[in-house]
């Protein structure tokens, strides 16, 4: 009796075993490599990026092993400018995003500028990883939601800057990489913009800029940076943005990664229509390398 049950057992978990054929290797199948990111994606030659930088916002609060609060400069034109401030009422975060707010108050505040002092009742939020993460060459994405408008007055940024630990800021030279650049005025597109020895000859679309990326205000919008020495290569939603390859000396170097909430300046100025307080969420920052 043993015998011929230990013969059916054997029989049966044989019957449940994969065959060889339905195994990854065998049928084709890849498997997704993932690290600190979540799954690696792929470089042209098919090799996985690896992870260098991530913050899912997660927790309830900044991380501030990661970012720092912008507190000086102030953002907007003639109609109306906001200090940057380190507040809840300006930065948060809750419900797995960065929350970057731009709220006029019913008091007013000062702040640093530079070159000078601003008094002002508007205020908003800007983060970084200044001297805490920089890096050159790599990729980098963020994925963003604005507040929904068509008024004018709001400006929102996911761009990088020169780390002046190992770079001269001699502006635009130095260089700046906007990888996305957003303003309620345009409330469907989203504008790249590569500040370098380019900046003389003004925007050059195709070149420095792009005017025709579609990035709907108000929904989830994935932003994508592909950098290397002699290429630079922006994406929205996955889809080519800007293409640059200029292989000038100020994209040679490591930046920081800033995320900015803002109000807006000439065209996207200010105005009684501008819907505030204004909140743009970031769902995560990742950066590979």
């Amino acid at each position: 009796m043993k015998l011929v049950l230990a013969a059916v057992l054997t029989a049966a978990l044989s019957a449940l075993a994969v065959p060889s054929a339905l195994t990854p290797a065998a049928s084709g199948m890849t498997l997704v490599a993932t690290d600190a990111c979540g799954v690696q994606p792929l470089k042209p030659d098919g090799t996985p990026w690896s992870c260098t930088f991530d913050d899912e916002f997660s927790g309830t609060t900044l991380d501030r092993t990661k970012w720092i609060p912008q507190t000086v400069f102030g953002t907007g034109g003639l109609t109306g400018r906001a200090c940057y401030l380190d507040s809840p009422a300006t930065i948060g975060v809750a419900n797995g995003s960065l929350n970057l707010t731009v709220r006029k108050l019913n008091r007013t505040v000062t702040c640093s500028t530079g070159g000078g002092i601003l008094s002002t009742r508007y205020v908003a939020g800007m983060v970084s990883t200044y001297h805490l993460f920089s890096q050159q060459y790599g990729r980098f994405e963020a994925r963003m939601k604005t507040r929904a408008t068509t008024a004018p007055g709001l400006h929102e940024a996911f761009w990088m800057w020169p780390d002046d630990r190992y770079s001269t800021i001699d502006w635009p030279d130095s260089g700046e990489i906007d990888v996305a650049e957003t303003y309620s005025v345009y409330p469907d597109l989203v504008m790249p913009y590569l500040h370098y020895s380019a900046d003389a000859g003004g925007s050059q679309p195709g070149v420095n800029t792009a005017w025709d990326c579609v990035a709907s205000r108000g929904v989830w919008n994935t932003y994508t940076l592909v950098w290397g020495p002699s290429r630079i290569e922006i994406l929205v939603n996955g889809m080519p943005c800007l293409v640059n390859t200029s292989g000038d000396p100020a994209f040679m170097k490591r930046y920081i990664l800033a995320l900015t909430a803002a109000l807006g300046s000439g065209k996207n100025g200010l105005t009684w229509r501008t819907p505030l307080p204004a909140t743009t969420s970031i769902d995560y920052v990742r950066a590979w390398q």
